[in-house]
């Protein structure tokens, strides 16, 4: 398979970079609200964990919203923290126009999906968002062409691959619904977004000299 290199003048510009600051700003304040949160609800004693996604009780219908912000400790929340911060800078400055699409259904998706399917228990947590956007930037990089794709891609991989045993029921008290859920929303926004955000392809002198004889 042909890999196309893009364009240098448009991955190494300073709109290229001024991209890069502003995704990593973006997910480093929304990592930060993550942490406010658990920090006033620890503080507090207010027990925010209540408000997670409750499966097939009304009650539990905020959670769809809530849960992904609300963690039980702060060990709970730092296991989410570099991943986030990470992931939500390449799926922002990657794929900017596929963000503002798939990210609404990566945060909501697996929360409306262990509603509807969960056994039952209280499950909050960001790492349906973290399965989600490594599973969308894993298979983008697998389905597109650009070899910065393909480099996000294998650092997924290598990064995060182990979390795939997490969508197993293999160990208590992880919410592997919400990470089957999460992954599976993911893949699926990867490949229906698989147009949007393919960067110019960098084209060499000869290619230009045989559409001039053309």
């Amino acid at each position: 398979m042909d890999v196309d290199i893009p364009d240098p003048a448009y991955t190494s510009s300073e709109r290229a970079r001024a991209s890069f600051r502003l995704a990593f700003r973006i997910a480093l304040c929304l990592v930060a609200f993550l942490w406010l949160i658990q920090a006033v609800n620890t503080a507090l004693d207010l027990g925010l964990a209540r408000f997670g996604v409750r499966p097939r009780e009304l009650s539990g219908l905020p959670g769809i919203v809530l849960a992904p912000l609300l963690h039980g400790s702060f060990g709970h929340l730092i296991a989410n923290t570099a991943p986030l911060l990470v992931l939500l800078t390449a799926m922002l400055h990657l794929y900017p126009g596929s963000a503002v699409r798939a990210l609404p259904a990566i945060f909501l998706g697996p929360g409306a999906a262990v509603w509807l399917l969960g056994r039952a228990s209280v499950h909050i947590g960001a790492s349906g968002v973290v399965y989600g956007l490594v599973a969308h930037i894993f298979l983008a990089g697998v389905i597109r062409r650009d070899r910065r794709a393909i480099a996000a891609s294998l650092l997924v991989y290598f990064l995060y691959g182990s979390l795939a045993w997490g969508v197993l029921p293999i160990q208590q008290g992880l919410s592997w619904e919400t990470h089957l859920a999460g992954g599976l929303i993911g893949a699926l926004s990867a490949i229906a977004l698989r147009r949007l955000d393919i960067p110019p392809r960098r084209r060499y002198a000869w290619e230009d000299e045989e559409g001039g004889r053309e």
